[in-house]
């Protein structure tokens, strides 16, 4: 599994896969964002998939998904007010994690 720290609290990925979560929880994150939509590309696992292992790990999972290249406000809010809330630190998945990065970048552009 190949992970991306953008800081000392969140890191990024590429899809992940039900058994990966294994790993997540075994790399210390306490909690994981999707932040891609179900049936994006054929065969991809559901959110809910991975859900499932997620909170079978004893880790906290929040589903924000984001159409790719169209990021929207309510899409950076909410993804700011998961950050508060969850337990880090937080993994985020998408189809290769730039759109988690784009969207932490945001968050924190807007804090500026």
């Amino acid at each position: 599994m190949e992970y991306r720290q953008l800081t000392e609290d969140f890191s990024v990925s590429p899809q992940i896969e039900p058994e990966d979560v294994g790993a997540v929880k075994a790399a210390g994150f306490k909690s994981v964002i999707c932040n891609r939509p179900d049936d994006e590309q054929a065969g991809q696992p559901s959110a809910d998939s991975v859900r499932e292992a997620v909170e079978a790990a004893g880790l906290t999972f929040r589903y924000i998904p984001v159409v790719s290249g169209q990021i929207t406000p309510d899409n950076v809010s909410e993804m700011a007010s998961a950050l508060e809330d969850l337990e880090g630190p937080v993994f985020a998945y998408c189809r290769s994690g730039t759109r988690c990065a784009n969207l932490y970048m945001m968050i924190q552009q807007s804090k500026g």
